[in-house]
């Protein structure tokens, strides 16, 4: 009996353990930049690496200058910090326009 009720309790934590880390969708394009800057959703860098792999993906591009990632980074996050209601995906095409990130 010690034992069944010892299994059962093992079964019981992988299953709530599986369930703590069922996985969460973001739309992407609806993140603001008060989120972006507030950390809301994760960490803004991982963020502008995705946007960064999406728009080069647009464009084919498959180099990535860490030097220019870093400075548009930086240019999106001041943006967003007078521009909080804009999205962050509209903050880039008003900060970076034809380069989308593309560094």
């Amino acid at each position: 009996m010690i034992i069944k009720a010892g299994t059962f309790s093992v079964a019981l934590a992988a299953l709530m353990i599986s369930a703590a880390q069922a996985q969460v969708t973001i739309d992407v394009s609806k993140i603001t930049c008060e989120q972006f800057r507030n950390y809301a959703i994760t960490d803004p860098s991982n963020i502008a690496t995705w946007l960064s792999g999406y728009y080069n993906g647009r464009r084919n591009n498959t180099i990535i200058e860490a030097q220019g990632f870093k400075h548009n980074l930086e240019r999106l996050k001041d943006y967003c910090i007078t521009n909080r209601t804009v999205t962050v995906m509209q903050a880039i095409e008003a900060t970076l326009g034809n380069e989308n990130s593309g560094k």
